[in-house]
């Protein structure tokens, strides 16, 4: 006898201590639960047969009302039960998140002869992710990348990459970005709000995030997968060389477009391979 049901969110993540409110045809409440860390909810209070409704809270998520029905048993199986986000946004599970270095990517492309681009990316780099339990805009980012890992495929250029023209990597040997902020820009996309410190100029900077959802992996982690775009402006970090060609165009373009490929290990551990 009683009510059964389970809380989840969109992607099967577990709600805990979600509240369960009945009532019946009349708007009377006729029983109030809650769910367990593993949202679960198993309750044995008898209902007498007919049709109710089932209305699901949680703190951080949107409420949901589904209609059940009580056999002559007094038994009422509400089966799975969705929620989400509030305002419909959605993150990973609560708690910390540690970057999979060998699994994620940090590139750059810069516009080439005006014709062409030229791909880059940091080998090197480390980063967390925080998210908030009850306000997910509370969440946090923070990363450190080595300069001197910068990898276009070409010795030579990498060189004057990192010579002071560029990065200065020998006076500069870190760039680092700790977020400000968490805007919902839809269901799964944000925009994060931060300060980029990059050859020893410090601006905000905006990354547009989309998050691609979470999932098991082989060697019994959970993870949680991130795209993210940025545009940057040479300029606004105190790097200006270039070369002008005859025609009056740059050599090397002024944008800088920043692609971030990112997987998350939940919790600090990160795996063997």
């Amino acid at each position: 006898m009683g009510l059964t049901a389970r809380i989840r969110t969109r992607d099967g993540w577990a709600v805990s201590h979600a509240v369960v409110t009945v009532t019946d045809v009349t708007g009377t409440q006729v029983l109030r639960t809650e769910a367990d860390t593993e949202g679960a909810v198993h309750d044995a209070t008898p209902l007498a047969p007919g049709a109710y409704t089932v209305i699901v809270t949680a703190v951080g998520y949107a409420p949901t009302a589904s209609s059940a029905l009580v056999t002559a048993s007094g038994r009422a199986e509400v089966g799975s039960v969705t929620l989400a986000r509030q305002g419909g946004t959605e993150l990973p599970p609560p708690g910390l998140w540690t970057v999979d270095p060998a699994h994620s990517s940090v590139g750059a492309v810069a516009q080439h002869l005006g014709i062409s681009s030229v791909h880059g990316r940091f080998t090197d780099f480390a980063a967390r992710i925080e998210i908030a339990p009850d306000e997910p805009a509370k969440s946090r980012v923070e990363a450190v990348i080595k300069a001197s890992s910068i990898d276009t495929g070409n010795a030579m250029r990498d060189e004057h990459l990192k010579s002071p023209d560029f990065l200065d990597v020998l006076t500069y040997p870190e760039i680092t970005y700790r977020s400000t902020g968490l805007t919902s820009a839809g269901s799964d996309r944000w925009t994060v709000h931060g300060e980029l410190t990059l050859h020893g100029v410090v601006r905000p900077v905006d990354l547009d995030l989309a998050y691609l959802g979470t999932g098991a992996d082989p060697w019994g982690g959970t993870r949680a997968a991130f795209r993210a775009t940025a545009d940057l402006h040479r300029e606004d970090f105190a790097m200006n060389y270039n070369q002008i060609l005859q025609a009056g165009i740059a050599a090397i373009g002024t944008t800088l477009k920043v692609e971030l490929d990112i997987q998350a290990l939940q919790g600090e551990s990160l795996p063997q391979t």
